[in-house]
């Protein structure tokens, strides 16, 4: 699952450290959110999702604080996502 951010070296970065109950909750978290590696980078910002455990770890990279911050935001955003969804089935 984990996906090395592509191009260039970023200057920033983030860490996002997402804890569930069980390790099977964490993979299916990951699963869901890292089909969305490479498809939404945009031109000065890429993720990475990684599962480690019961730990979903999304890294953001960015050119700079402002796409840091949109990434980070967007990465949340899905990670919520899948939880909610995950949680119905």
């Amino acid at each position: 699952m984990g996906h090395e951010p592509t191009g260039q070296p970023r200057p920033h970065d983030a860490v996002l450290r997402f804890e569930y109950d069980s390790p099977a909750r964490a993979r299916t978290v990951a699963s869901a959110v890292a089909q969305e590696v490479g498809e939404i980078d945009g031109d000065r910002s890429s993720a990475t999702v990684e599962c480690e455990a019961e730990a979903v770890v999304v890294r953001v990279v960015a050119d700079d604080l402002v796409a840091l911050r949109a990434g980070c935001n967007t990465w949340g955003s899905l990670v919520e996502v899948a939880e909610r969804t995950s949680g119905l089935a």
